[in-house]
């Protein structure tokens, strides 16, 4: 194992519970001291049982904002090469879940664990910062929902980057930030269909769910979603 593989810190079991009773308030303070966040939907979010929250992505901020907005705490799913170093231990520490995006069976498992004891995770499942449209979304909300007894919670964050920010640009202090919880949806096995087909047929429903929030939350707060200029766009595919 080289320098770098032991920087990185894996899991070797499901967070517990208590890790992520801490990283609420940090994200709390990022959204009402650091940053001016005006939180929709909060009643949208069911007060028991397991639940996915499934949100765009735009920029760095998108996992911490949408933890701080919530009004249920949740294990979230990092990028797995963000765990090192002091944030690696901040994340650990506070109960999330690195997973590579290039393929994390482990991850997923995890995660089915969390669910399972009825709480919550949250996933960005475009897998990239890009314009947040949810045009595109990988698999894993859709194998998480048809996998457990969870909803699907689709979250719009909208604020996170403006048009012309790279997207590695942290926002500067006291921008406005949106968080909108759309209404949750139970997605279930079609009878007959095999596997991959629900799969992907559960995928698209969830896609298409939250490209439809995203664009109903522009309209309710007045916040567009970032042009995919060549200052964001010329790495996208490879960012986070």
């Amino acid at each position: 194992m080289n320098e770098k593989e032991r920087s990185l810190r894996g899991l070797t079991a499901p967070p517990p519970r208590w890790k992520a009773l801490w990283s609420r308030p940090i994200g709390r303070f990022l959204d009402h001291v650091v940053y001016k966040t005006t939180v929709l939907g909060r009643e949208n979010i069911p007060a028991q049982g397991a639940v996915v929250f499934a949100a765009n992505h735009l920029s760095y901020l998108d996992g911490p904002v949408m933890v701080g907005a919530s009004s249920r705490y949740m294990h979230v799913l990092v990028r797995h090469n963000m765990f090192r170093g002091f944030l690696g231990w901040v994340l650990h520490a506070s109960g999330q879940i690195p997973v590579n995006r290039e393929g994390d069976r482990a991850a997923l498992q995890y995660s089915k664990a969390v669910l399972d004891r009825g709480d919550c995770v949250g996933i960005l499942p475009e897998g990239t910062r890009g314009t947040g449209d949810a045009a595109s979304m990988n698999s894993g909300v859709a194998w998480l929902a048809l996998n457990s007894a969870a909803v699907v919670v689709p979250v719009a964050i909208l604020g996170t980057r403006h048009s012309g920010e790279h997207r590695d640009k942290i926002p500067t202090p006291r921008r406005q930030l949106h968080v909108v919880f759309g209404e949750p949806l139970s997605i279930t096995r079609e009878p007959g269909v095999s596997g991959r087909v629900s799969m992907d047929r559960a995928t698209e429903q969830i896609r298409l769910r939250l490209a439809a929030h995203i664009a109903a939350s522009q309209a309710a707060t007045g916040q567009d979603l970032p042009a995919d200029d060549h200052l964001s766009s010329k790495h996208k595919g490879q960012q986070p």
